[in-house]
């Protein structure tokens, strides 16, 4: 807790301007952005942004891909979007229910911008609205967390949703559940360009949790191939290109579901689930603090299937 607070009080003496240079943007095709947070926990630095968001310029405005996990993350990502664009963010799109996918709203809707979420998402949000926010006061502190309170979309739909805006066309898939209930795609097709939310994680391993479903999680990926993408922005991670994703996100379930399976069939139990062999990802970061994690929690699913 010492720890904590002393990195809240340096928190106190940042910029936000400074907070901002922990998100990296990356151009992926002509006014279309990556912006990459960092691949650690949320903490005080990072503001709960510890995940990758997207921007879309166009001629009436720019479009977000995700908010940022708290109201100062969405701030220190503005200013990053400041550096990129003079465009005004007018629609930002939520990919899924976890809080860096949703919690910065309410900042956004304060600057003007319309909020886009799937309806399995919005259930998702509210369902955990209260233990996000109980971890990240842990996490971030309560100065970080300052601001930050759930709030209600603009507009939520069911399967898909389409938007247009300065001539760019924006699909938007609800493709989960996959890492959450609600995970969703946005899809340019005049670019073929993918933000995949959490469906898709590169340069780290993902996280099965138990609000997530590894089965479908893979046919949530079958989607994003069937789009046969040129560039590919992934929830974790650098913008990509589709067989890197493979690699890192659909095989790496394909393996470990096909070890529990095996594991399940020789008679296996829970506690050794989490020796299943999946040394073949340990390249992946965050791959010693979740991987045994994730095994377990893909045999509590598999169990019964």
């Amino acid at each position: 807790m010492r720890r904590l607070a002393l990195a809240a009080a340096t928190l106190a003496l940042w910029p936000l301007g400074l907070m901002a240079q922990i998100l990296e943007p990356q151009q992926v095709a002509p006014g279309v952005w990556a912006i990459e947070g960092p691949a650690a926990q949320r903490d005080p630095q990072n503001l709960g942004n510890n995940a990758t968001f997207g921007l879309i310029e166009t001629s009436d405005g720019a479009v977000l891909v995700d908010p940022g996990g708290s109201w100062k993350g969405a701030s220190a990502l503005h200013d990053v979007v400041r550096g990129l664009t003079d465009q005004p963010v007018k629609h930002v799109i939520n990919t899924g229910g976890q809080d860096h996918r949703w919690l910065g709203n309410g900042y956004w809707q304060s600057q003007g911008a319309q909020v886009i979420t799937s309806a399995a998402a919005f259930a998702d949000q509210k369902d955990r609205a209260s233990l996000q926010l109980t971890m990240l006061d842990t996490l971030i502190g309560s100065d970080g967390l300052a601001g930050t309170e759930p709030s209600q979309p603009d507009v939520i739909f069911a399967a898909s949703h389409e938007l247009t805006l300065g001539g760019t066309r924006i699909e938007i898939r609800h493709v989960g559940p996959a890492h959450t209930p609600g995970d969703s795609l946005v899809w340019l097709p005049e670019t073929r360009t993918v933000f995949t939310g959490d469906v898709v994680y590169v340069g780290r391993v993902l996280g099965v949790m138990s609000f997530s479903d590894s089965a479908h999680w893979l046919d949530a990926f079958a989607e994003i191939e069937a789009l046969d993408p040129l560039h590919l922005v992934p929830g974790h991670g650098p913008a990509t290109v589709l067989a890197t994703a493979q690699k890192d996100t659909r095989d790496y379930l394909v393996n470990l579901r096909a070890r529990i399976r095996a594991h399940i069939d020789a008679g296996g139990d829970i506690l050794g689930a989490v020796d299943v062999d999946q040394s073949g990802f340990a390249y992946l970061d965050q791959f010693g603090a979740l991987s045994r994690r994730n095994a377990q929690t893909v045999f509590e699913q598999m169990e019964w299937e």
